[in-house]
């Protein structure tokens, strides 16, 4: 990438300061004309444990082919003078967990001077680690977490996560201003979300495409894929272009967002924002209590500060679109 390129792409997703759902520009009117509604159903239960993920939220439509995703930092960021990160297991019980054991390894096995991807291999999952990730001809398997990372200021900046045996992805933009690190928090999931014990996808593949920074997911359940690509990233965000080679089989959620929420403030998210087709304003409810709701665009995020994950990002969803529109064909007798 040249150091034009470079710059375009790091300053493409440059925008208003980010204070939530505020912070997000209304569409055009032709947009707003185009904008797909999706149904968003909240499962999400109670929990004590800080590291137990209970906020499930479900995106349904037969008519998605295309949206993005967005983690963008916190309102606060620029108050936060020491981080929260470390782990709180002090309600937690996971000693029912399923294990299932593995040689321990890590491995960079495709890489740039701007980036690269390692996997690795822990001592022991919830769920067998057989899936493929794929790079040009090179295969490797038995990886549990896949991460993506990004040369920035002369530093290495891990930039998204994935897990190829659950489906699970994270992501994060660059750390604000000049703090040296930012936390994970939310997770998502692309393709068709099933329940086997928890919320997962199931993947036949996946392979980079580094040409493009795209991720392909092959699915297990119905035969699909999905594309993931990292469309800009800068200080403030970073931005995944998502798009479905169809429908989702069996009427699965094609999208789930994946939290934890104990109280206010000790959740990675707290509050819903989202705003319906023509909707002249956005409608906010705690996360635990959201009822579920049609729309064209969703923020989970917190406005108060956290004890943990403190600065882990907010996470949006929205340009939802259908298929593209058929050219109407002209009888050419």
């Amino acid at each position: 990438m040249t150091q034009i390129g470079r710059r375009h792409f790091m300053l493409g997703a440059a925008s208003a300061a980010l204070a939530g759902p505020k912070a997000f520009a209304s569409p055009t009117a032709t947009e707003a004309e185009e904008e797909l509604q999706i149904r968003i159903e909240n499962n999400s239960v109670p929990e004590l444990c800080a590291e137990k993920d209970n906020i499930e939220l479900d995106f349904f439509s037969e008519r998605l082919r295309r949206m993005q995703i967005q983690a963008v930092h916190p309102s606060y960021i620029s108050m936060i003078g020491t981080d929260r990160y470390a782990p709180d297991w002090s309600s937690c019980d996971l000693s029912h967990d399923p294990k299932f054991a593995a040689q321990a390894r890590r491995l960079t096995f495709w890489e740039t001077p701007e980036f690269w991807l390692t996997g690795y291999t822990f001592p022991s999952f919830w769920r067998p680690n057989a899936v493929p990730v794929r790079v040009g001809d090179r295969v490797e398997t038995g990886f549990h977490l896949v991460q993506l990372w990004m040369s920035y200021r002369e530093r290495a900046e891990e930039i998204l996560v994935f897990y190829p045996p659950d489906g699970y992805w994270r992501a994060r933009p660059l750390p604000f201003e000049d703090m040296r690190w930012t936390a994970y928090g939310s997770s998502f999931l692309v393709g068709p979300v099933e329940v086997q014990q928890r919320p997962i996808v199931d993947f036949q593949e996946i392979a980079f495409e580094p040409e493009t920074r795209t991720f392909v997911l092959k699915f297990k359940r119905g035969g699909g894929s999905a594309r993931i690509r990292l469309d800009k990233i800068d200080q403030e965000r970073i931005a995944l272009d998502v798009s479905y080679s169809g429908a989702m089989p069996d009427d699965l959620p094609f999208a789930s967002l994946r939290s934890m929420y104990a109280m206010q403030t000790m959740s990675d998210a707290a509050r819903v924002a989202w705003r319906t087709k023509r909707g002249a304003n956005w409608q906010e409810a705690e996360v635990i209590g959201f009822p579920g709701a049609n729309a064209t665009e969703l923020w989970v995020g917190r406005h108060l500060p956290s004890r943990h994950n403190l600065s882990a990002p907010d996470m949006v969803f929205g340009k939802f679109q259908g298929p593209p529109a058929v050219a109407a064909r002209t009888d050419a007798r």
